[in-house]
């Protein structure tokens, strides 16, 4: 039998508070979703100013960065590099960079997808709120 970590909401609302100390600090109005392993939302925050889309595009990249383990932006990469049939892969939308999974000891507990401003400050955003759980 296998042992596995799960995000517990002390978790989730620690990662929301450094993502949202990140993205207020640089002046970024963006939307923030935490999700479990598998890709369920746990949490959404919309920051004052964020578009409205944002609030479709987080969750959808948390989840993608989830499912498949890895960051959203390996997906835009590979659409990006010229594999526009991945576009036809089932369930997964959030292509996008902003996508980031938590992970521990190989393991994927869940996800930080970020939406808003550039994608590689969305990343920024969700790396800094996963870097306060100190994995």
């Amino acid at each position: 039998m296998k042992n596995t970590y799960a995000l517990e909401i002390a978790d989730v609302k620690k990662i929301a508070a450094a993502a949202e100390a990140e993205a207020l600090k640089n002046n970024w109005a963006v939307t923030i979703a935490i999700v479990d392993e598998g890709g369920h939302l746990l949490w959404l925050q919309r920051l004052d100013g964020a578009p409205a889309i944002s609030a479709h595009i987080a969750p959808a990249k948390a989840h993608t960065a989830a499912l498949g383990r890895r960051e959203s932006k390996v997906y835009e990469d590979v659409i990006n590099g010229g594999r526009t049939s991945f576009l036809s892969v089932p369930v997964i939308a959030g292509m996008l960079e902003g996508g980031v999974p938590v992970l521990k000891d190989g393991q994927c507990l869940g996800a930080v997808g970020v939406s808003g401003v550039k994608s590689s400050e969305d990343a920024q955003v969700a790396r800094a709120g996963i870097a306060a759980l100190g994995l």
